[in-house]
């Protein structure tokens, strides 16, 4: 059983305001010339340029940050960060800045920056666009605009193991009834990236603890510290004794501590926080992805339209450490059964 509640965001910035502060953010690192890659790398070298939505602040904006420095580092190739960009026409603007700049793989991050990338992509065509979680590669069949997500469902259904063998121990235990075994979950938007995140992670957690139910309310944004950490006390208040997120901040995650309750993050590990609370995290791993396109470029190929159902398999899908001092016992052992019967499909 699930529950839903959605939470309507108050107060948004203004935009023109937000201007100078989105522009002084922009990061630029330059390291040494490319090469090794092909007889042809001197022809095509690379200069990237990504958008992020937030900054390091933001567990969703670090991990592609990590992904992004680790995979030009490896590749050798000079990059440009644009951080703290919204969802509109400051993301085209941003893009266009980029391309103007020399970069010919251009990167942005969130769902809502898509129509912005693609109104960038009509105007550089010459540059590669790539969009992170979006649906519309396949329908506007442009030759330099793509998208990439991992299977993160995978991820979810494996960490919604560990926190079903978390409450089942604590119904054998007898800390709680197992009519007690309530998740509380907080969602970002009523999006399938969403609702196919949680179902996975709700189904992963009755897999081993059948009698585990789930709430589930949506904040109206993709990152909002003080509404994250409201609802998850507000889903603790009405039963949970388990809290996870599809949100970008660690808050659900340090009120569940507070509260001396359990919790399960998603993108960074946040044992560090939250170190008696909170289990393991999923995640995915974005460098593969980033050192397939830039490979892609250098070698004069074909980016991938839609780059899909890459998972545990591929090595694009993972968990953070177990944090074994709060985990169920035997965890680890279920958590490495389940990962090799996702890897090998059965």
């Amino acid at each position: 059983m699930v529950l839903y509640r959605y939470h309507i965001k108050k107060g948004r910035k203004d935009m023109k305001k937000c201007t100078k502060l989105i522009l002084a953010a922009t990061t630029m690192v330059t390291l040494g010339a490319f090469t090794g890659l092909a007889a042809n790398a001197e022809e095509n070298t690379v200069k990237a340029g990504f958008i992020f939505l937030h900054d390091e602040n933001s567990t969703y904006d670090l991990n592609f940050i990590n992904a992004a420095k680790e995979a030009c580092d490896k590749m050798g190739i000079e990059y440009v960060f644009k951080t703290g960009i919204p969802e509109g026409q400051e993301c085209y603007e941003a893009a266009c800045e980029l391309a103007d700049a020399g970069c010919n793989f251009v990167f942005a991050d969130s769902f809502g920056h898509e129509d912005y990338i693609i109104e960038a992509a009509r105007e550089f065509p010459d540059v590669q666009f790539c969009h992170a979680t979006g649906t519309k590669a396949h329908t506007e069949e442009m030759d330099n605009f793509h998208n990439a997500f991992a299977s993160i469902y995978e991820g979810r259904y494996l960490a919604g193991v560990a926190a079903g063998m978390k409450l089942q121990e604590m119904i054998d235990n007898g800390e709680i009834k197992a009519k007690d075994a309530v998740i509380g979950y907080v969602g970002a938007y009523t999006f399938a990236e969403v609702i196919s995140g949680y179902t996975a992670f709700y189904l992963g957690a009755k897999s081993v603890c059948p009698s585990v139910t789930m709430m589930v309310e949506f904040i109206g944004s993709w990152g909002d510290p003080t509404m994250e950490a409201a609802t998850a006390q507000d889903l603790i208040d009405r039963g949970a004794v388990l809290i996870s997120q599809h949100s970008d901040s660690t808050t659900p995650a340090t009120t569940a501590q507070s509260a001396g309750k359990f919790h399960v993050g998603y993108n960074l590990d946040m044992t560090d926080v939250a170190p008696e609370a909170s289990l393991i995290s999923s995640r995915i791993d974005w460098t593969n992805y980033f050192v397939y396109v830039i490979e892609t470029i250098v070698n004069g190929g074909i980016v991938d339209q839609d780059y899909k159902e890459h998972g545990f398999a591929e090595g694009d899908v993972a968990l953070t450490t177990l944090n074994e001092s709060i985990a169920a016992a035997g965890t680890a052992d279920k958590l490495a059964e389940v990962e090799a019967a996702l890897a090998d499909g059965s």
